[in-house]
């Protein structure tokens, strides 16, 4: 069954609490997304200096990008700007059409100015419902997603060790946590990082 699903569904339970820019002294890796410590903003109000939706122009440096609460933002990309798609990456990479998150400083005609962007990014917690050969089918609240292994690339997180190359120990029933990189308009994405127990 081709199941194809858009991205404010699949994403509607992607935990982001806070997103934390990539500097000289932070990480780009997918896992850094999703480590931020909480921005101090008043309850209720959004943070000025984040973004997220799916890009609907690319415009020299500029990105417009229409926000999942339909919000318009114009994102500027920069020397400086750290760009994640499944690993690190160059602006002529991005795409009309991907999603992103995007954490960098408002200028006064309200552009964004980015420090980081992860392109893509997706964080499920999710059962493994079949092993396949580099793939895994995950059943994501009762929806299915394919996952695909990316030789050199993808890792397994096992009861919290170090990282490792090999996805041997996945079973299926097992709980997992997948951070990855979606392929817009569909239900797959591919493994940066599969986090279960062994």
């Amino acid at each position: 069954m081709n199941q194809t699903i858009d991205r404010r569904r699949l994403l509607a339970t992607a935990a982001l609490g806070g997103v934390v820019g990539a500097t000289g002294l932070g990480s780009l890796a997918p896992e850094a997304a999703f480590a931020a410590e909480p921005t101090i903003i008043d309850p209720g109000a959004p943070d000025p200096n984040f973004a997220e939706g799916r890009i609907s122009k690319i415009s020299g440096n500029m990105l417009l990008v229409t926000g999942s609460d339909t919000v318009l933002h114009s994102i500027r990309i920069t020397d400086g700007t750290s760009l994640w798609k499944l690993h690190p990456t160059t602006f002529d990479k991005v795409a009309v059409g991907d999603g992103l998150y995007a954490r960098g400083v408002r200028l006064p005609d309200g552009t964004l100015a980015a420090d980081s962007v992860w392109v893509n990014i997706v964080n499920l917690h999710a059962h493994i419902a079949a092993v396949g050969r580099n793939v895994l089918h995950l059943d994501h609240q009762g929806r299915r997603i394919v996952a695909h292994v990316v030789p050199d690339r993808s890792a397994a997180v096992y009861n919290g060790t170090p990282a490792v190359s090999d996805l041997s120990l996945l079973r299926v029933g097992r709980h997992v946590q997948v951070l990855g990189a979606w392929h817009p308009d569909t239900n797959e994405i591919d493994i940066a990082t599969v986090y279960a127990a062994a």
